[in-house]
Parts: C-alpha cells; sequence; structure tokens
C-alpha cells in the first residue's frame, strides 16, 4: 500500500470538486482514495456519476474513474476510509458547517474550500504565505470539538489573492486604506461558458456577498491569535466592488492605496518580487518558487498570458505607479479555481502535514 496519506474529496463530482481531483493526480503526499457527493451520485462510479459534466482542461485522471462514491452524508463511513478529506460540498451554510464538524468529530481533519467556517472564530483561514502560525488555533478548536487529531481549516475567499499578498508585503510601510475592483471569472460562480452562454460579452456588475468577504476577510488573515480565538485587524480599512466578467479562470484587482510611511517605486517591487512564506521555506510540494511576480509592460498582468503564473499558485502584479489621490494603485491577477480555491487547499493540506496537524490514522 502506498505511503501517502489517503485523501477524501467531499462533493467531488461538483467543479471545485474536480480541481481538486485534477490538482492531486501523481501529488508526491497525498493520494485521492474516496470521492463522496450528494445521494444521487451515490453508487456510482466517478466517471458515471460526472458524466458529461467534466469541466477541466485536461482529462479525467485515470485513477479515480472507477472510484465508486460514497454518500457524503454517511460521515462515519465515508471517514472510516480516509486519514483527511477535502471539502467542496456544494450545501446551504449551516449545512456544511454540520457537516465539516462532524467529519472532524470522526478525528478526520478537513481542509474546506467552503466559506462557512471562515469567521468561526478558532478556525484557522489560512494563505499559507501569509498567515502560517494562525494554524496554532487548532489546538484550542480540538479542545472546543473533544477531538485528539480531527479538525476543520479553511482557506479563503478566491476575490482577495491578487491584492491581500501585494498589501502584506509592503507591511512595512502601513498601508491604511485600499479601494479594489475585482474583475471575476465565471468559473468562481462553478460555471464555464458553456452552462453561463449569456456572460459572453457580459458584465455583470454584482456577485453576492462577494463585497462584505473582499473587504473583511483580509482583516482576519492579518489577525492575532487572543486567548484562543482569532481576533481580526482593524487595519487597513478596505472597501470593494465585484465584477463579473466574460473570462473563464483568473480573477483581476485594480487597487489603490494609502500609505503612512512613503515608499518610492523601487522598494515596492523588490517588496513584491522578494516576498516569500513558509510554502517556499518548506519546499512544499505545491509552493511557487516564487510567489508574486511584477510585470513591468504596460500591458501586463493579462490574464491570457498571465494566469497559469507558477501552475496556477503565483500571483502577478503590474501597472504600479503613482496615484493623484491615493498614493499608488496597481493591477494584480490570480487564479481564482486554483490559488483561490482547490490550490490554495491542497497547499495549506501540505502546510498543516509539515506542520505535524495531519498524519495518517
Amino acid at each position: 500500500m502506498s505511503e501517502k496519506l489517503k485523501v477524501g474529496i467531499l462533493g467531488g463530482t461538483g467543479m471545485v470538486g474536480q480541481r481538486f481531483i485534477s490538482l492531486l493526480e501523481n501529488h508526491p503526499w497525498f493520494e485521492v482514495t474516496t470521492i463522496a457527493a450528494s445521494p444521487r451520485s451515490a453508487g456510482r462510479t466517478y466517471e458515471e456519476a460526472v458524466g458529461g459534466r467534466w469541466k477541466m482542461t485536461t482529462p479525467m485522471p485515470e485513477a479515480v474513474k472507477g472510484i465508486t462514491v460514497m454518500n457524503v452524508n454517511e460521515v462515519d463511513k465515508v471517514a472510516a476510509e480516509v486519514d483527511f478529506v477535502f471539502s467542496a460540498v456544494d450545501m446551504t451554510k449551516e449545512e456544511i458547517k454540520k457537516i465539516e464538524e462532524e467529519y472532524a468529530r470522526t478525528e478526520t481533519p478537513v481542509v474546506s474550500n467552503n466559506s462557512a467556517h471562515r469567521w468561526t472564530p478558532d478556525v484557522p483561514m489560512v494563505v499559507p504565505e501569509i498567515n502560517p502560525d494562525h494554524m496554532k488555533v487548532i489546538d484550542f478548536q480540538k479542545q472546543r470539538l473533544g477531538t485528539a487529531r480531527g479538525f476543520v481549516a479553511v482557506k479563503p475567499n478566491c476575490s482577495i489573492q491578487s491584492y491581500a499578498p501585494v498589501l502584506t508585503a509592503w507591511k512595512e510601510f502601513e498601508p491604511y486604506e485600499v479601494v479594489a475592483t475585482t474583475y471575476q471569472a465565471i468559473s468562481g460562480a462553478g460555471k464555464t461558458f458553456k452552462d453561463w452562454p449569456e456572460m459572453e460579452g457580459n458584465i455583470i456588475p454584482y456577485i453576492g456577498g462577494e463585497e462584505e468577504k473582499s473587504e473583511k476577510e483580509p482583516l482576519r488573515i492579518w489577525g492575532e491569535i487572543k486567548d484562543g480565538v482569532i481576533v481580526p485587524a482593524v487595519s487597513p480599512v478596505i472597501t470593494c466592488q465585484c465584477i463579473r466578467v466574460p473570462v473563464l479562470n483568473g480573477h483581476t484587482a485594480a487597487v489603490f492605496v494609502k500609505f503612512r510611511k512613503k515608499a518610492v517605486k523601487e522598494e515596492l517591487i523588490e517588496k513584491l518580487v522578494s516576498f516569500r512564506g513558509a510554502p517556499q521555506e518548506l519546499e512544499l510540494p505545491s509552493a511557487p518558487k516564487q510567489f508574486i511576480q511584477y510585470l513591468e509592460e504596460d500591458n501586463r498582468p493579462q490574464v491570457a498570458m498571465d494566469v497559469d503564473y507558477e501552475n496556477g499558485m503565483g500571483v502577478s502584479v503590474g501597472r504600479l505607479r503613482e496615484d493623484t489621490v491615493y498614493d499608488w494603485k496597481f493591477v494584480g491577477l490570480s487564479h481564482n479555481t486554483v490559488r483561490g480555491a482547490a490550490g490554495g487547499a491542497v497547499l495549506c493540506a501540505e502546510l498543516l502535514k509539515a506542520q505535524g496537524y495531519i498524519t495518517k490514522k
């Protein structure tokens, strides 16, 4: 039997579940052995359950085609098969919170792509390059759940990945006011152009709940653990608009920043390209070698040219220039279903393994 950790994908037939499966093909540490989905998919092979709904550009991995899909609601049965699970279930927020904690109570760590637990005070919400130390709150969560190894950890919203790392790299200049507009791909809604033809040649200036997440989640990532919970930071103040655009993959952000401390362009760029975190230090399998790249050309970053930078795990930044109202402005780009969703969760799981939180059962 493989020495790899046995992984289950909860909600494995949906778009993010499919992305998990494609990213974990040939992973050096993790092996997908179990896939769970809604009762209507249970009992069929993965290939049958997905049918013509495979949305990745790469083919369905051969290793998963014959796996019999389990019922995600049969928690004990699914948990008995795996060392830990990734969660991409499509349920109401309350149902997700409940089922993820049920899995955790079976002593099965849950690394979630869902938003349900992002504001549970003792659940870490982590971008591994920014706040790996927040995983320590898991010890307090285990006390609440009454578990020895089971817990829930989450990654943040896809919309913030193109600017929160940039602002983190510039922390020493004390950004205190930020205006961001995000131009978000349709895969963020779990769609392709085939599913959503009305998005072709169209822009929709509203994505439900997205602006609140984009304004608040970075503050939780920059927060600190106090008395067993994560207390969000209070600065910088962020205001956001989120717009759906006719792009398949890749969220772009146009961002304006005010700093308390003066910075010159060369310093700001140097801070971006030299920014490293725990994934780079630990050489985690999915970690980008260089997290943030700066592009000098006036017409970059572009989705068509830059979305797959570092296999979709890196952030591309360009058009950094002084502003007449704010201090500086820039454009950022990140891959929303790789770094922003499944890939970000895989990197979190790799960090948790490196930190000793995820082990063989």
